[in-house]
């Protein structure tokens, strides 16, 4: 019995993985003279790279250790920074470098050229792809993203009535204030005035 509900566990966990890695979009893998797409968290290509650099002859006695890229901007926001990673693979297919880049102020369907300082790539690779870690983007392009939900509702208050008043009695104008009272001079009697809030 026990075994039995091992294994259903497990069977379990296998589907619940499998499930979840088919739902992660992945960036797919470019020939060196080709651009490389990169994401966004919401799966939609956002950047794309091209290689400026072309001799990638890499060894683990003398690596390349920076190559140069231009970024484009393919989505429908303004970036104020991009960084991510390019990622080189061999002819097998397995990883052998790997360099940040970093761009900043990037405007819908601009490019720009970049580089990936601190790359170290130790092989003459066939194929690359670019990560977008961080894409951040315009407040006003966020503002946007928003702005296609319907607004929330908000509560109806009463707005409280304001607390200083101007009391004008043939052209005179007096300042009065909320349960302060003023004293005024009428003939040749002096009446008291005094504004209140209704209960």
């Amino acid at each position: 019995m026990r075994y039995s509900k091992t294994v259903l566990a497990l069977a379990f966990l296998l589907a619940g993985t499998i499930t979840v890695a088919a739902q992660q979009p992945a960036e797919q893998r470019a020939a060196l003279n080709e651009a490389a797409i990169g994401l966004d968290a919401r799966g939609a290509p956002a950047i794309e790279a091209r290689l400026l650099t072309t001799v990638l002859n890499g060894s683990d006695d003398s690596p390349v250790t920076n190559v140069r890229l231009v970024m484009k901007n393919t989505s429908a926001n303004f970036f104020t920074y991009a960084t991510g990673l390019a990622t080189f693979y061999d002819s097998g297919a397995v990883r052998c470098g790997e360099g940040l880049f970093k761009v900043e102020a990037l405007a819908q369907g601009e490019s720009s050229e970049t580089d990936t300082p601190g790359l170290r790539l130790r092989c003459t690779p066939a194929s690359w792809r670019i990560v977008a870690t961080d894409l951040l983007i315009r407040a006003a392009d966020t503002a946007k993203e928003t702005a296609t939900a319907p607004p929330p509702v908000e509560p109806v208050v009463e707005k409280p009535a304001p607390l200083n008043f101007i009391i004008s009695i043939d052209g005179q104008q007096y300042p009065i204030q909320v349960n302060n009272p003023m004293v005024l001079r009428l003939g040749n009697r002096n009446r008291k005035i005094v504004l209140r809030n209704v209960p």
